[in-house]
């Protein structure tokens, strides 16, 4: 009696169970798992981004790897020879005193050009964001020079730069005829120089990053440090500028990029008595396109792009952190 009872009750749950439904498995549920992933936004989202993706591919990212794998080869004529010598052309480009004055530029140039365009974005930023009348006409007049080509800015500032016009004759009118600098034509100072020309042209964008910043800030902190007796200055060092901390990343990435990277400036403007203002794009340029030495080029633009990936990659980790926070 007890076994039917239990046998009863077996069959009632058995029977109350809801029956259950084989799992998707197999080929089909994995192309039915496929086929809902590409669907709407994500599908729209890869059907628009594609061209751009396929272009960036073909003309960045294979032209990349080319340069790589011509700076391995022995072409340094105008007949092509892909012989492969390894880091023959590497070794010849670390050897040359011409690369060795290249370095020294580019950080003579980089310093100099990354502090004025920090410095002075930062201050004419926050002087902008005091919201003085006229702010409009001041802002479009600081950011003007970054619509010039780099080209037009050369030839502006190599006639500046002369040693008889320009900067020196307005030195001379003012009563300093002895302060008459060589400018770009100075082998020691050439650089400086350079970059005062490209922080004129840069320093704009700087500033609407900055200025975007500040304005993004919300002014209860500002008023909350006022009110726990921070001055200016106070307010600046410990609400503002920690605050600042990305959009000053990103100018040091975007103005060393530059520094890495210049090449118009020295095209106008010249490369100066014993390289004086050369730089590693110019050293590239001459080097494929007047000496014929193909290989040599490709392992200076190679080199440039490892200069650029220490920027770079450090960046786009940043801004993932920032997207994933």
């Amino acid at each position: 009696m007890a076994n039917k009872s239990a046998s009863v009750r077996g069959e009632r749950g058995q029977a109350a169970a809801p029956p259950l439904s084989p799992p998707e498995g197999g080929i089909k549920g994995g192309l039915r798992r496929r086929a809902s992933w590409f669907r709407g936004d994500m599908a729209l989202a890869i059907l628009v981004l594609s061209p751009s993706i396929i272009a960036v591919a073909l003309f960045i990212y294979s032209f990349i790897g080319w340069t790589f794998y011509i700076s391995t080869v022995d072409w340094n004529t105008v007949v092509p020879d892909y012989t492969f010598v390894g880091l023959k052309n590497w070794l010849r480009m670390f050897r040359d005193n011409r690369f060795h004055t290249d370095l020294r530029n580019l950080v003579y140039y980089a310093v100099g050009f990354m502090t004025q365009c920090i410095v002075f974005g930062f201050v004419i930023a926050s002087l902008l964001d005091q919201k003085i009348k006229s702010e409009a006409l001041f802002r479009t007049i600081v950011i003007f020079p970054f619509a010039v080509s780099g080209v037009v800015t050369g030839v502006a500032w190599r006639w500046l730069m002369q040693p008889t016009t320009g900067i020196n004759l307005l030195f001379a009118r003012i009563g300093l005829e002895n302060f008459q600098p060589t400018w770009n034509s100075n082998p020691q100072w050439g650089m400086w120089a350079m970059s005062i020309a490209a922080a004129w042209q840069f320093t704009g964008y700087v500033m609407a990053l900055y200025l975007a910043g500040l304005r993004s800030i919300p002014y209860e902190l500002r008023e909350a440090a006022a009110i726990d007796g921070a001055g200016t200055f106070g307010v600046y060092r410990h609400v503002i500028i920690p605050l600042l901390k990305p959009v000053t990343f990103t100018a040091i990435v975007l103005t060393g990029m530059n520094s890495i990277r210049v090449f118009d400036l020295v095209a106008t403007m010249g490369s100066g008595p014993a390289f004086a203002t050369d730089t590693l794009a110019f050293f590239m340029f001459q080097s494929t396109f007047g000496s014929y030495r193909f290989s040599l080029g490709a392992a200076i633009g190679a080199f440039m792009i490892i200069l650029s990936a220490f920027l770079v990659v450090p960046y786009l980790f940043s801004m993932r952190g920032e997207v994933e926070r």
